[in-house]
């Protein structure tokens, strides 16, 4: 492989470089490994991929069902759907890398492609809190701000969101694939600490307006806000479960031994955070009121079905009856 250079080629001339020196400590160069340095400390990155094995069996299917579904009520299509769908085709594009990654590691080794996966990543690392960030900013003004939110509905402004949030992805995940920046992880730390804080204050402002929307002398919450109230409830738990563990322990990089954190704290944080591929999806078609592509009539068969086999079930003769 022609990254397995040797290091003596590179360290020949001690008499040039100074061993205290920047271009000295640069000339050492590592073989390249898959796993990133972290050959003899395998456990968390493996942890990580077998929760990734998730989203290629489950979140997959369900983020190509999810992208099905917003093509096919696009006629009523609401306002964060444009967000919706972006999330669920990075979601899916992730979850494709997997496979590779799980070859890459044991069988090619190569370099290139390692270089994709950890482009991918990047994606990962930025599209998901971005792009659920976008979500729960549209949902904030539109209970929160009703009046603004009415003069905010047009596509283009979500459209323009989008696209700033696929310039800022792509910007991330190249830096991600180039490597060798300072300090580089702290940029994702910065980014999820300041998305998870946005959308947990967006969530509860969320429930707390609508709590206190009942109407005057009325214990009983409207049932259209009663289902927000439950689905943005449901979506603040998923944001805790997938994002806090990332947030709690990545600001704290400093206290750990650098082998630590890149090998032990980095997969596990990072494996809450990838398993929200499959997560989101499922949330979102758990939600559903109708399942489209299958009409009334055959969700009534299939319910009729049901009830005649367990009507026409003979029942049980107890021994005394013979």
């Amino acid at each position: 492989m022609d990254t397995n250079v040797s290091s003596s080629t590179l360290t020949s001339m001690p008499t040039q470089h100074p061993p205290n020196s920047t271009e000295y400590i640069n000339a050492t160069v590592k073989p390249f490994s898959v796993f990133d340095g972290c050959d003899h400390q395998a456990e968390a990155i493996l942890f990580d991929l077998i929760l990734q094995c998730i989203n290629v069996v489950v979140g997959i299917p369900a983020n190509t069902f999810v992208i099905a579904v917003l093509i096919h009520n696009r006629k009523e299509s609401t306002t964060s759907d444009i967000f919706l769908g972006c999330l669920a085709f990075m979601d899916a594009y992730f979850g494709v890398m997997t496979p590779i990654n799980f070859i890459n590691l044991y069988h090619w080794q190569s370099k290139g492609v390692w270089s994709s996966i950890k482009f991918s990543y990047g994606v990962k690392d930025t599209s998901g809190p971005l792009f659920l960030s976008c979500i729960c900013l549209d949902r904030f003004v539109a209970v929160v701000f009703p009046i603004a939110f009415g003069q905010l509905k047009d596509f283009k402004y979500r459209l323009s969101l989008s696209v700033l949030v696929f310039c800022l992805t792509f910007a991330y995940s190249a830096a991600k694939t180039v490597g060798g920046l300072p300090n580089f992880e702290k940029v994702f730390t910065g980014e999820v600490l300041a998305a998870f804080i946005w959308m947990v204050v967006c969530n509860i402002s969320i429930l707390w307006v609508l709590k206190r929307s009942r109407g005057a002398g009325k214990d009983e919450m409207h049932p259209m806000k009663k289902k927000a109230f439950k689905s943005v409830l449901s979506i603040l738990c998923i944001i805790i479960f997938n994002y806090l563990p990332p947030v709690v322990l990545f600001p704290f990089e400093d206290h750990y031994a650098p082998y630590v954190f890149r090998c032990y704290v980095q997969p596990v944080g990072f494996a809450f955070l990838n398993v929200s591929s499959t997560i989101q999806p499922l949330v979102y078609l758990s939600r559903l009121e109708k399942v489209p592509f299958l009409s009334d009539v055959r969700i009534k068969r299939c319910s009729c079905c049901v009830t005649a086999e367990s009507n026409t079930s003979p029942p049980t003769q107890s021994p005394q009856s013979s």
